[in-house]
């Protein structure tokens, strides 16, 4: 087997990606406060072609050099708006008719390998502070909640990767 050189990948312009059928899906970040996870995400979700990523509360926003040097650009592909509440945002999404899904571990969670979604449905997921999580009043205006099983001795994932695994998911049904 031969790596690829970047020019064999044929990847998009960022005018083609714009232009693109997106993944029916929003990702939300509540207080996210590293600017290398804001950055992974925009990264994750140029990639899985996301529909769109929104910043809340002291999520910083681009452009911002920092975001850049793990999202190498994709904060330009990736449409984003700020919001600074994120409950307003939560809100906002839902009177557009998206299902929305904290990912937090709580009370009657669906397991991320026990979900199912429908193709026709709009979706947002809520991602959490890298110490708190998702704020209870923002999982009280959640449709669902969604967990991601783990097996070793630690209790969470990174942000940013608990936001890479749940994408692909998404991505993988809706696609």
């Amino acid at each position: 087997m031969r790596v690829k050189k970047i020019t064999e990948l044929n990847r998009i312009s960022i005018d083609e990606f714009k232009d693109a059928e997106k993944t029916r899906l929003v990702v939300v970040l509540d207080n996210v406060r590293s600017l290398n996870n804001i950055g992974s995400v925009f990264r994750t979700s140029d990639a899985f072609l996301i529909e769109a990523v929104c910043l809340c509360g002291i999520t910083a926003c681009p452009p911002n050099a920092e975001i850049h040097k793990t999202a190498l650009g994709a904060e330009n592909s990736v449409d984003w708006i700020y919001c600074g509440d994120t409950e307003d945002a939560v809100r906002a999404l839902k009177n557009k008719g998206f299902t929305i899904c904290a990912i937090e571990q709580a009370e009657r969670s669906i397991m991320l390998d026990e979900l199912v979604l429908d193709k026709t449905e709009k979706y947002a997921v809520v991602l959490g502070n890298e110490v708190k999580g998702v704020r209870q009043e923002v999982v009280d205006l959640c449709d669902c909640c969604i967990e991601i099983p783990q097996y070793g001795t630690k209790h969470s994932l990174n942000v940013s990767v608990a936001a890479g695994v749940v994408i692909w998911e998404f991505f993988k049904q809706l696609r």
